[in-house]
């Protein structure tokens, strides 16, 4: 499946649609979590642009990628893989929030000579329980009612999350279709089928030797002590790094520390 994609710096000669583009600085590919799409990863995109060439894509069933009934990691994983191998590029370093870094550590297991440096937010190579019962009762609900400006789907919402800051991040994703009609970009139908999969663990047959950073945020609770086993096990050449102050939206919380730590690895 071809993904949509987003370039930083834009190279104005370029479009999504040409085969193959040249590009001289050294890549690296941005893939955002779960409810999300591109824009939620702009703020890394931005400050990486000056000294790489940036790909920042709408994962499969978001953003403006294409939906498809099946969702999984292998599967997501195919769709960066071709992606990439469609417009040319043959290594690059990786950065993925939350789901997204799920599958950047997928491409590495699937496409070794693909990665060079990996750097995973907030999220571990293991199965997590249901967390986003909440959200997707809110998500379903908009879905239910035809709802005519965002401020009445937020106000739907409400009923099932009380954070204002999470709605507006999942109000991002709320757009009007075709027939001019609010409706959410992403499908929310498969990540619903699939969500088992979503939070279950990579397909890792072995180990990833690409160097490899993970950064958590000191108040979130998703990479965890009992975590380091499996993820030395599976990504050998890995360290960690901990953002003060910041839960699991650390990129957005604390920026320019969790920007820092991406170049200073990068470079």
């Amino acid at each position: 499946m071809q993904l949509n994609y987003k370039l930083f710096p834009e190279l104005p000669s370029v479009t999504a649609d040409q085969a193959t583009f040249n590009i001289e600085k050294p890549c690296v590919v941005l893939l955002h979590g779960l409810f999300g799409s591109l824009e939620n990863l702009n703020i890394i995109a931005k400050a990486l642009a000056e000294q790489f060439q940036v790909i920042n894509f709408d994962l499969r069933n978001h953003g403006q990628s294409p939906h498809h009934s099946e969702h999984d990691y292998p599967l997501m994983a195919n769709d960066v893989i071709e992606t990439l191998h469609t417009i040319g590029v043959s290594n690059a370093h990786f950065v993925g929030h939350s789901m997204g870094g799920k599958v950047a550590m997928q491409v590495a297991m699937q496409a070794p000579t693909l990665v060079n440096k990996l750097v995973v937010l907030d999220i571990a190579p293991v199965a997590y329980h249901s967390r986003h019962n909440s959200i997707i009762e809110a998500l379903s609900e908009v879905s239910l009612n035809k709802v005519s400006s965002r401020s009445d789907a937020d106000a739907l919402m409400s009923k099932h999350i009380a954070e204002a800051g999470v709605r507006q991040f999942l109000l991002k994703s709320l757009a009007k279709d075709d027939s001019g009609n609010l409706t959410w970009r992403f499908n929310l139908t498969a990540l619903k089928q699939h969500y088992g999969k979503i939070i279950g663990n990579i397909d890792a047959n072995d180990s990833c030797l690409c160097e490899t950073l993970f950064i958590k945020g000191s108040n979130s609770d998703y990479i965890l002590a009992e975590h380091r086993e499996i993820i030395a096990k599976l990504f050998p050449n890995s360290k960690g790094k901990i953002i003060h102050g910041a839960g699991h939206w650390l990129h957005a919380e604390k920026p320019v520390a969790v920007n820092k730590s991406i170049v200073d690895f990068l470079q």
